[in-house]
């Protein structure tokens, strides 16, 4: 049996936390009425474009993610779930420093939409 647990290192490595965290999201009671609307054929190559830019420095994301979010009807609570959600799919995945870079950037990206929407202040 290999026990060996990689970092976070290719876009496949990024396809495979993206696929099994939006699993999560979709099955979680808080999270997936926020995310019925959403076309996943087309929302999930979005999301490994947006990975894949912030951790392989790739390039492959172009966009805005904030401007998608603003009108959603959510709370810290639902950010805290995300992150919650988040932080257990790397961790059952991957172990390493771009996996605890990864972790870092989505707490950060939670904050800053917090704060663009008016749900916290600035600390």
């Amino acid at each position: 049996m290999n026990s060996f647990t990689p970092d976070i290192e290719t876009r496949d490595h990024v396809i495979l936390f993206v696929n099994s965290f939006y699993d999560k999201v979709k099955a979680d009671l808080m999270l997936a009425p926020v995310f019925s609307h959403v076309d996943w054929p087309n929302h999930l190559p979005v999301m490994y474009d947006f990975w894949s830019s912030m951790l392989l420095g790739d390039r492959s994301y172009f966009g805005n993610p904030l401007q998608k979010h603003l009108p959603l009807k959510i709370s810290t609570k639902h950010f805290e779930q995300w992150l919650l959600l988040f932080k257990a799919t790397i961790n059952e995945h991957f172990k390493g420093e771009k996996a605890e870079e990864t972790k870092l950037r989505a707490e950060s990206i939670a904050a800053v939409f917090q704060f663009k929407m008016g749900l916290m202040d600035w600390k």
